[in-house]
């Protein structure tokens, strides 16, 4: 009997730590912590994946965090003026719109011209855009600021969103 309740038990164990490892494969949180004008390379790669997992099937949601709220934030920057972000005056260089078309089979006119286009087409196919609200009140950001495409969040649902089962990717 003694034998029975153990192979049960590691049976059930078994069985829900797949069940739970594939719940988190299937989800992708990437967390944006760098602002664009330290470090573009590593703000726009994000789209870059994002859409890859979008493609390959995953749950995408993006969390704008820390200096990266600056990127996403309507007049920002020395020359930023009106309803644009940095990440809108951010162009996709054509090398890489071109690359993308071909990664993606989707027509070149398809292909977005900036980053913040970019965050937009992103977030059409599915993925979700969260920005935290606390660091946008460390910055002096109002919700009107925000690029509308996102979600500002409080601490407790930034909390909970790192508690789900997901694939972790920081930039």
């Amino acid at each position: 009997m003694i034998n029975f309740l153990i192979s049960l038990s590691l049976t059930i164990t078994i069985f829900f730590s797949h069940d739970i490892y594939a719940q988190a494969e299937n989800k992708l949180l990437i967390h944006v912590k760098t602002a664009l004008d330290i470090d573009d390379a590593q703000t726009c790669a994000v789209p870059n994946v994002a859409w890859a997992a979008l493609k390959s099937g995953k749950n995408v949601t993006i969390l704008f965090d820390a200096s990266a709220v600056t990127s996403i934030t309507k007049g920002w920057g020395w020359f930023n003026f009106g309803d644009s972000t940095p990440m809108d005056k951010a162009k996709l260089p054509e090398r890489e719109r071109k690359s993308l078309s071909e990664q993606f089979s989707t027509p070149l006119d398809e292909i977005p011209k900036n980053y913040g286009e970019y965050l937009g087409f992103i977030k059409d196919k599915g993925a979700k855009i969260f920005v935290n609200r606390t660091m946008m009140t460390l910055y002096n950001i109002s919700p009107e600021e925000i690029d509308q495409r996102t979600e500002p969040i409080s601490l407790e649902k930034m909390v909970n969103t790192f508690s789900k089962k997901s694939i972790y990717i920081v930039y």
